[in-house]
């Protein structure tokens, strides 16, 4: 079709097709379903997709725009010349739109970020946050609760569509789910009882990144490693926790439980000698006991297999417009201070991102 052309138009359109290409891809703009359905067959009318992520823009003509894998768009070249000028007259491209109502999940058994009630209501930091997210983004969004094992696969399958969990960035999950920008800090930490011997490990208050300094990390956990020579110690199933300790602490009796809860009990009751978890999730379990019952010991670790060191709302891969919701809504929240007294009043101490 283009062999007609003059060079130029030739290259102005080629150039035409890639700048919407991008914009389809980048889900700054989205398809336009023909009024002639005509073109379509009804089949392929009800499987129309507004998210770019699935799509393959393969062929590019003077009069239409043909999108493959089952969907097929029509544009004139009244449209086509408007798209492809848009970034350049710097009129706003069509903006795919926010769905009205969101379902966010929780695990419901992680305090104080996200807990179950007697009343069987969920409470903790990250509801209260909910709340306000979805106030700023003006949606209605319901809470539900899933085990932490299934809470991933949960969201691929559509069972909802965000995560707000606790949920840390690493190589591996991203590789699965998309991420926000970050709305707490959250590295790892150790956990016992005020009466074990392990309440004196090395460093303690220091802060080691995995990623940025592996050497001056390594020599600190060498040397935490020895004294856990003997010892039982506790993760939660899924955490960023386990993948630190199969690789730090290769050879020692590495207990895993379902819930972080469950592995406060076990600690309280002495059945486990450390726990390595976020530390912001002991302050929950330190307050529901005695004063001295459990202390914070040696340094705490981000980075490398334990990721940012910082929370994050997972998506589906490819949901861009939800994902940009959520991130203008929290940096407005991080900005204005509103995270920052609600970071205060649930963990006693500001969290929020100052960045």
């Amino acid at each position: 079709m283009f062999s007609s052309f003059p060079a130029r138009a030739k290259l102005w359109w080629r150039a035409a097709a890639s700048n919407i290409r991008n914009q389809l891809s980048e889900g700054i703009i989205a398809p336009i379903i023909p009024q002639h359905k005509s073109h379509l067959r009804s089949d392929q009318i009800d499987s129309v997709s507004t998210n770019a992520d699935h799509r393959d823009m393969n062929q590019v003509g003077r009069d239409d725009l043909n999108i493959t894998k089952g969907t097929t768009m029509m544009l004139n070249r009244r449209g086509l010349f408007a798209l492809a000028l848009m970034p350049f007259m710097g009129v706003p491209a069509m903006a795919q739109t926010l769905p009205d109502h969101i379902t966010i999940a929780t695990e419901g058994a992680y305090p104080p970020w996200n807990y179950t009630a007697p009343d069987n209501s969920l409470i903790g930091y990250e509801i209260d946050l909910i709340k306000i997210l979805c106030e700023r983004m003006k949606t209605k969004c319901d809470v539900i609760s899933q085990e932490w094992n299934g809470i991933i696969p949960g969201l691929t399958v559509g069972k909802y569509d965000a995560i707000i969990a606790s949920m840390g960035v690493t190589e591996e999950r991203k590789k699965v789910v998309a991420f926000s920008k970050p709305y707490a800090r959250a590295p790892n930490g150790f956990l016992t009882t005020g009466d074990n011997e392990l309440k004196d490990l090395p460093d303690p208050g220091q802060s080691f990144d995995l990623a940025t300094k592996p050497e001056q990390a390594a020599a600190v956990l060498a040397a935490i490693k020895a004294k856990l020579e003997g010892k039982v110690i506790g993760i939660q199933t899924g955490s960023t926790a386990a993948p630190f300790a199969a690789e730090y602490l290769k050879g020692l009796d590495v207990r895993e439980y379902p819930t972080f809860e469950q592995l406060g009990l076990e600690l309280t009751a002495g059945r486990v000698d450390i726990a390595i978890a976020n530390v912001t999730a002991f302050k929950a379990i330190i307050d529901a006991n005695p004063p001295g019952t459990l202390v914070f010991t040696g340094p705490t670790f981000a980075g490398g297999v334990l990721g940012l060191g910082t929370t994050n709302v997972a998506f589906r891969q490819g949901e861009a417009p939800l994902q940009a919701a959520f991130d203008t809504a929290i940096d407005e929240i991080n900005k204005d201070g509103t995270n920052a007294a609600l970071t205060s009043k649930w963990f006693g101490t500001d969290i929020s991102i100052k960045e």
